[in-house]
């Protein structure tokens, strides 16, 4: 039994959810799973085929591989065994997921309501401690909301503290739980039990004596995996997790309603179907005995949603475009063009972005490493999502030109964009140079465009507590508005415009963009199509000249 919280980690990051799922119901919807070792290696099969796992010797042919990525998808509320039929069904949740709802949000909802116990965390195979009635993730946010532990924590801590002691919600435990953490960071490994690795040894091996804490350290450091990708926490600089800045108040909100208990994990199909309720029902009423015998069509439908969905990942995407169609079919082998172009508008009219967006969000926290890709996805995104002829400039490694220039001939205007890859990212004097004097001044030397210059925004994951004082420094001794905002705010605004929640004219962003600070999450929501509050271009700008530009852009 295992003395410990422990989530199941065939892959520790939960990016290629999507495609494991679509793998997993083109081998194995509406069929039994269990016992049927055919079934079980023709999905490993298909999962080293996508390059979603590593190709292994199978000596016993086992198909064991297949059985622990199943486990990964039941454990999420993803799918689960129908009690009367024995077949494998997909619950709402994997069902929202197969046809093209935001990954990033379905599995949010499900990391947020993950629970022990579970029908999961119950199995023989599994038996995490009868001891844990607790939501995981819920625990770790109330924790990184306390100020008395300054509002972050470690992998070590969560390892060594709080996954082996945590058992419940009631603040007895809770505060027993801070206490613990603070004496952790004051006396280290001396504050933990004498008999610590008797207590929390690994299921099935003997404890390594060269790393006695590695299998809490793993799962540690997959639970934290899994809360990023809810995108609502990062590891910072410093490694330490905390809760993003322009989240602090949905987290606020998560916090004060908590959703009861689900009940009867012993019962997989009742606690799956309520475990796997997506955001968008409250109760799964499906009448699952109706289930249409399989029919080419269907299997053709699943091969497309399959490649559209591995696709959807890698790139955005808007609508269904010739181009589109072309690469479903090189990739399934289906030559019918009409087929697949129906299958696509029927299961995708508008796209997918939120597939995307999982991928995105993380460009903006990996520095000089993924600082291309992440300035390459912009311009993707306002090229696609909002229209402008975006051109991706910062390939040339340039200082005189910046990473993205927007034109809109519809707003007549151009524009500048900066990707900072970085969680805090501050204003230096020599960026500051760069935008006023080398972006700015000289557009000429690298834009052809008549059109006058609009506004200038920075991108990035996070920014220092400065960065309004920065940006009014830089519109004030540059004649030009601008603003910056965090990767979160302007998915957010790409989810309203492709939801059609908030459809922003390039009159309307440009309005956006041109605060003259940081644009946060309440001025998306409250934005109305009338021209938001700007602090006065006057109060900043320090000389006449620079007045009468920002007046007469």
């Amino acid at each position: 039994m295992l003395n410990y919280w422990w989530v199941t980690r065939p892959k520790r990051k939960l990016d290629s959810i999507p495609e494991v799922l679509a793998a997993f119901a083109d081998i194995s919807l509406n069929q039994e799973w269990t016992g049927q070792r055919g079934t079980q290696i023709a999905y490993e099969e298909a999962l080293e085929k996508a390059g979603l796992k590593r190709v292994g010797i199978r000596r016993d042919q086992s198909g064991s591989g297949g059985r622990t990525y199943k486990a990964w998808l039941h454990s999420l509320g993803l799918i689960f065994t129908q009690k009367q039929t024995k077949n494998i069904k997909l619950t709402l949740a994997g069902e929202a997921i197969i046809n093209g709802d935001s990954p990033v949000t379905i599995l949010k909802n499900q990391i947020l309501k993950y629970q022990f116990p579970s029908s999961f965390s119950v199995l023989p195979n599994v038996q995490v401690h009868s001891r844990f009635k607790i939501r995981p993730f819920r625990f770790l946010l109330r924790l990184l909301s306390d100020s008395r532990l300054e509002r972050y924590l470690t992998e070590e801590e969560i390892a060594k503290v709080v996954i082996v002691q945590a058992e419940s919600e009631t603040d007895d435990v809770y505060n027993s739980i801070v206490a613990k953490i603070i004496r952790f960071r004051e006396l280290h490994d001396l504050s933990l039990p004498p008999d610590f690795f008797e207590l929390y040894k690994p299921n099935r091996s003997n404890i390594n004596p060269s790393h006695p804490f590695a299998h809490l350290l793993d799962i540690a450091n997959t639970i934290v995996n899994w809360i990023e990708y809810t995108q609502l926490a990062i590891r910072n600089e410093d490694k330490k997790l905390v809760i993003l800045d322009d989240k602090q108040d949905e987290v606020s909100q998560i916090l004060a309603n908590a959703p009861p208990f689900i009940d009867r994990p012993q019962d997989q199909e009742y606690f799956q179907r309520k475990y796997g309720l997506d955001p968008n029902h409250i109760k799964d009423t499906r009448n699952l005995e109706k289930t249409a015998n399989i029919t080419a069509s269907m299997i053709a439908k699943k091969k497309i949603q399959m490649a559209y969905l591995r696709l959807s990942l890698a790139k955005p995407i808007t609508a269904v475009t010739p181009a589109l169609l072309a690469e479903i079919m090189e990739e399934t082998g289906i030559a019918d063009s009409s087929l697949v172009e129906e299958i696509l508008r029927q299961a995708y009219p508008h796209g997918s972005i939120g597939a995307f967006m999982s991928s995105y969000f993380e460009m903006a926290f990996k520095g000089q490493e993924q600082c291309i890709k992440f300035e390459l996805a912009t311009a993707e995104l306002f090229r696609e999502v909002f229209k402008y002829n975006a051109q991706h400039l910062g390939q040339t490694g340039s200082k005189s030109a910046p990473d993205i220039l927007l034109i809109s001939d519809n707003g007549q205007y151009q524009a500048i964009i900066d990707n900072k890859a970085y969680s805090k990212y501050s204003i230096s004097g020599d960026h500051h140079n760069r935008m006023v004097h080398n972006y700015i001044e000289r557009i000429e030397n690298y834009s052809q465009s008549p059109y006058s210059l609009g506004f200038f925004a920075y991108i990035a994951g996070g920014f220092g507590h400065s960065i309004d004082r920065q940006i009014k420094n830089e519109v004030r001794d540059s004649g030009v508005h601008g603003s910056c905002v965090t990767v979160a705010a302007f998915i957010k605004m790409i989810e309203n415009h492709q939801n059609a929640i908030r459809c922003y004219s390039h009159k309307e962003l440009r309005e956006i963009f041109s605060l003259d600070r940081q644009i946060t999450l309440a001025d998306i929501q409250q934005y109305s199509g009338e021209r938001l509050f700007r602090p006065s271009s006057l109060s900043l700008a320090a000389d006449t000249v620079s007045e009468y530009k920002l007046e007469n852009r």
